[in-house]
């Protein structure tokens, strides 16, 4: 047992269980994108012709939306429920959606319908995942452990997004079924080993379900994501659909509605989520940067694979149906970068704490995206997989420390439904990602596209009619056969025959992989040059925000009796949890304790009795510069017990009614 109770042989089967399940989970985020132009082909269905982008779109970005509307809910749920009891329940419904993907008796819309319904199904079972098991790993590791744990189990995740892009390459070439019969084996042993080993650590307690606000806050999640995603198609005669009414209603009413949950969350008196740990300074500002960095990243993966896919790999000989399989080979750089900096920068924040690092990993991360848009379209692949092994890196510097600071920053009760907003803020980065990435890459491409298409098609022998009303057509369907590898110059003539009356050597040279790579290159670069700029922007300023969390801050819900406090090795003082002063209140010598303010740090006046026990020898405390409050702590170097009996007029509590007590060092 370790000093705190904790079983250490427990502790490292939540960690393995949880992060199979995270890897799982975000594998089957991406293992579609690669596999989709075979799954089409398995269902009958062209994913480019102009009605069916929708059946496209929701297969791509689906996943993310529903899994970022619920995962606050399921998160409170295991707060209320057991999160152990919510997280084994996500592994059963994964698994069972993966096997109702695999057998998709239909095909054309209907086959594509089905498929994005289970595809929600399975979602929502990956939600029931995320929203809990970085809550899971925070009650079984100690403090000063959760960095490298979260750390594990954060970039287990991060990678699985990139694994995924090879792993459904190498399946959808055998069997488009085995992207999601892959689920199945896995699921199940995962399944039956969270049901054997995991157990509940943490006291549920049962309230009632804030109805206002689950359906406040899917309703208003919902409709600004389903705006963004639309944003992305084609409105009238725009490149994008940013001014279709109904994209504006989804973005304006979406924001309203959320404004309105936030005002509805502090007048409930059991709310979904606790609108008050946003003053402390470590959660929000973690949050912010979180999102700020998955912003940065989240669409990176699809530019680096267009860029791959659509270009460079065309011209190094590789024909476009197999660009997708290579371009998530060629990736692997940014996946090891990940895989080495993660449990790293984790272990070391736990030790020297997690500001230096997360906000050094997001200004890495920030070079490396000057440095892919200062590259040439034609890139040597050292200088490339250099930058994006560099990426990697700055990604998981930042994402293992942020993740521990925001996790260990709330009381334990509410571990459940700070995870579940931490993974909503991750989650809805990336899918605002996409639809700012691709608006701003086809924005590029849109002024710049047209003209340079008609005059290549031209030179061909295409016809001058077709070739304008070619050139004219959304860059979005260029970019999604270039994401998909289907040869983007047959899908764009294929509909209006001009490839059959071309003389054979001219249609050979259309199809050919150096003609779309040569003609494209300078719009893309130009599209590719707006898209880095906003990435390390937004790089930048989520390192702003990382730096403004604080010192290293976290709570200590775990006290060896009712009422006992101690004092950190660092000599950070020990604080009363606001959460707990009306418990604390009954006692008749004590007074309620002040709300909490912004940077999370009770005060109490010197020499004073705290929530934590009776006066004793004040110690000042290491807290926020400027802050002159004290609390009732050991001596340097001694510890301090007290007993609730010790104080007259307190009633004796058990020890997991114990007040919390928060760390600040």
């Amino acid at each position: 047992m370790s000093r705190d109770g904790r079983s250490d042989k427990y502790k490292w089967i939540a960690l393995s269980n949880t992060t199979l399940s995270m890897t799982m989970a975000t594998i089957d985020a991406s293992i579609v994108i690669i596999s989709m132009p075979a799954i089409f082909r398995g269902i009958h269905l062209n994913p480019l012709a102009p009605g069916n982008i929708t059946y496209l779109l929701w297969m791509i970005i689906g996943y993310l939306l529903v899994q970022s509307v619920l995962v606050v809910t399921l998160g409170r749920l295991g707060d209320m429920f057991g999160r152990v009891r919510i997280y084994n329940l996500g592994f059963v419904v994964f698994t069972l959606a993966s096997v109702a993907l695999s057998l998709d008796p239909l095909t054309g819309s209907s086959g594509a319908l089905w498929l994005i319904m289970w595809r929600f199904a399975q979602a929502f079972g990956g939600a029931m995942l995320m929203a809990n098991s970085a809550a899971i790993l925070t009650d079984a590791f100690p403090a000063h452990q959760r960095g490298m744990a979260l750390g594990v189990n954060q970039i287990a995740g991060i990678s699985g997004q990139f694994v995924g892009l090879l792993l459904g390459g190498v399946l959808a070439a055998w069997d488009w079924r085995s992207v999601f019969w892959i689920n199945v084996p896995i699921g199940l042993f995962g399944t039956v080993w969270a049901y054997r080993s995991l157990r509940e650590i943490a006291t549920t307690r049962r309230a009632s379900i804030d109805w206002i606000g689950n359906v406040t806050f899917a309703v208003g999640l919902s409709a600004l994501l389903v705006g963004i995603t639309y944003g992305i198609r084609p409105y009238g005669g725009h490149a994008t659909g940013w001014t279709n009414p109904w994209v504006l209603a989804g973005l304006i009413g979406g924001a309203c509605v959320l404004a309105l949950f936030c005002v509805l969350e502090t007048k409930i008196a059991e709310p979904m989520f606790q609108m008050s740990l946003f003053r402390i300074r470590a959660f929000a500002m973690g949050n912010l940067a979180s999102l700020l960095g998955a912003i940065a990243r989240g669409g990176l993966q699809f530019m680096l694979v267009i860029w791959l896919a659509g270009i460079w790999l065309p011209l190094h000989g590789y024909d476009f149906a197999q660009t997708p399989l290579w371009a998530g080979i060629y990736m692997l750089p940014l996946t090891a970068g990940f895989l080495v900096a993660g449990p790293v920068s984790g272990t070391l924040s736990d030790r020297y704490g997690p500001r230096p690092f997360a906000t050094a990993g997001l200004l890495v991360a920030a070079c490396c995206f000057v440095g892919l848009m200062l590259l040439p379209v034609a890139f040597p692949y050292w200088a490339f997989a250099l930058l994006i092994f560099g990426n990697g890196i700055g990604s998981g510097l930042f994402a293992s420390p942020n993740t521990s600071a925001i996790m260990s920053s709330v009381p334990a009760r509410h571990r459940g439904s700070a995870s579940g907003m931490r993974s909503t803020f991750q989650n809805s980065g990336m899918s605002l990602s996409i639809g700012i990435f691709f608006s701003l890459m086809i924005a590029g491409l849109a002024s710049s596209l047209p003209r340079t298409l008609t005059v290549g098609l031209t030179s061909q022998g295409v016809p001058a009619s077709v070739a304008a009303q070619v050139s004219h057509l959304p860059p979005v369907s260029t970019l999604f056969a270039a994401l998909l590898g289907y040869n983007p110059i047959q899908n764009l003539l294929g509909p209006t025959g001009a490839l059959t009356r071309l003389p054979a050597q001219h249609a050979a040279v259309l199809t050919g992989n150096q003609f779309f790579p040569h003609l494209i290159s300078a719009p893309f670069h130009h599209g590719l040059v707006i898209v880095f700029t906003a990435a390390a922007i937004m790089s930048v300023t989520g390192a702003l925000v990382s730096l403004l969390r604080g010192k290293r801050f976290y709570w200590d819900d775990t006290a060896p009796g009712a009422g006992a406090g101690r004092a950190t090795p660092a000599g950070g003082a020990v604080r009363p949890d606001p959460a707990t002063a009306p418990a604390a209140a009954t006692a008749p010598a004590r007074s309620p304790a002040p709300p909490l303010p912004p940077n999370g740090v009770s005060r109490t006046p010197a020499g004073s009795p705290s929530a934590a026990g009776p006066p004793s020898t004040p110690a000042r405390s290491s807290a926020a510069p400027g802050t002159s409050a004290r609390s009732s702590s050991a001596a340097p170097g001694t510890s301090a017990r007290s007993s609730p009996a010790a104080t007259p007029g307190t009633p004796a509590r058990p020890a997991s009614e114990a007040p919390a007590r928060h760390f600040r060092t």
